[in-house]
């Protein structure tokens, strides 16, 4: 997940104001405070503007995958301004991130399924059965995508798989990349 925007390049802009340093500092802490990891911001920029004793401040994100995101909000303090419009941005971010999430999903059935009732003995054996041999009880078809381990990490966060086997676009090679225990990932590059 993307804690914080790394050298995200912020362009502060005034109409019809100098943009002072403090109003610079402030609005730059606000848009590189934003810490959704979707869509991942490339550029932003602050257009901060007055008229009469109305202060507007618009921003606009140029994201990922060719997103856009703009809001803009009008106040008589400059530094609520900044405020509401991050708010706005934000709850924009997230709305995009559920979006895609949603359209992600696996559709499921809204036919109800029945199950079979059965009546075992209240007898527990007391010796395991020893003979038992392993049996595959589901088959899936997976499809193995050329992404780049960043994208693979991305991709287990929205799926909430334990693992996903995908062929490394840097290495050329197979690879799975797995949950850990404590949180972290692992990954087994595959070896010929």
């Amino acid at each position: 997940m993307q804690v914080t925007n790394v050298n995200l390049p912020i362009i502060v802009t005034g109409r019809h104001v100098s943009v002072t340093e403090a109003m610079r500092e402030y609005a730059q802490k606000k848009v590189s405070g934003l810490h959704l990891d979707y869509p991942k911001i490339i550029e932003a920029k602050v257009l901060l503007n007055v008229e009469q004793d109305r202060h507007i401040a618009e921003i606009i994100l140029f994201c990922a995958n060719h997103i856009v995101i703009e809001a803009d909000t009008t106040t008589p303090d400059m530094y609520a301004s900044i405020d509401e419009t991050i708010s706005k941005i934000a709850r924009r971010m997230r709305k995009h991130k559920t979006r895609m999430l949603k359209s992600h999903r696996p559709k499921r059935d809204k036919a109800i399924r029945h199950i079979s009732e059965s009546v075992f003995s209240s007898i527990i054996p007391e010796e395991p059965e020893t003979d038992h041999e392993p049996v595959i009880i589901h088959r899936e078809n997976y499809k193995i995508k050329h992404l780049f381990t960043d994208e693979a990490i991305m991709d287990m966060e929205m799926n909430e798989k334990p693992f996903i086997l995908f062929h490394d676009a840097k290495s050329d090679k197979l690879a799975i990349l797995f949950r850990r225990e404590d949180g972290d990932y692992g990954l087994i590059p595959a070896e010929e």
